[in-house]
């Protein structure tokens, strides 16, 4: 009998135990957003200067060294293809978005061989070039509800 009063005491004092808070990790927070420190970096000047975007491009494939900045993006990528750059700042995302959109209509090859690393099933390029496509459609209905208004109205020039 006494070692199972026993028993429930010490069960009881476990149990009391665990559910008291625990004291708090000295894990280092979550980040909501990617460091913002390379915000910014001119991204038109990159992609004007043949040198420094192939070197860039090298650095993104593996194939060549890598800047602070390189490697930086090259360690960021991953998670934020991945997250659809949900811990972007506003100005990662606009300068990512041109330089994707930049690769994609003007360095095509180097695209290519970017996205079967970091997007092997191609999600962003589809999703880009559907809404450059839809834009594109919505210029055309502009143009011609505009210039059917203009027919109506009789104000053709």
């Amino acid at each position: 009998m006494k070692s199972t009063l026993l028993l429930l005491f010490i069960v009881g004092i476990l149990g009391f135990c665990l559910a008291l808070p625990h004291p708090p990790t000295t894990a280092a927070p979550l980040k909501s957003t990617y460091d913002s420190r390379f915000d910014n970096i001119n991204i038109d000047e990159i992609l004007q200067q043949e040198r420094l975007l192939k070197n860039y491009v090298k650095c993104l494939e593996g194939t060549g060294p890598c800047t602070a900045d390189g490697k930086a993006l090259k360690e960021t990528l991953p998670d934020a293809i991945a997250t659809d750059c949900a811990k972007c700042t506003e100005k990662q995302k606009y300068g990512s978005d041109k330089v994707t959109r930049f690769l994609i209509d003007n360095r095509p090859e180097d695209w290519q061989r970017l996205e079967k690393i970091y997007d092997p099933e191609g999600t962003y390029r589809k999703a880009y070039l559907a809404g450059k496509k839809q834009e594109a459609k919505e210029d055309t209905s502009t143009t011609t509800t505009t210039t059917k208004s203009e027919d109506e109205s009789g104000d053709k020039e």
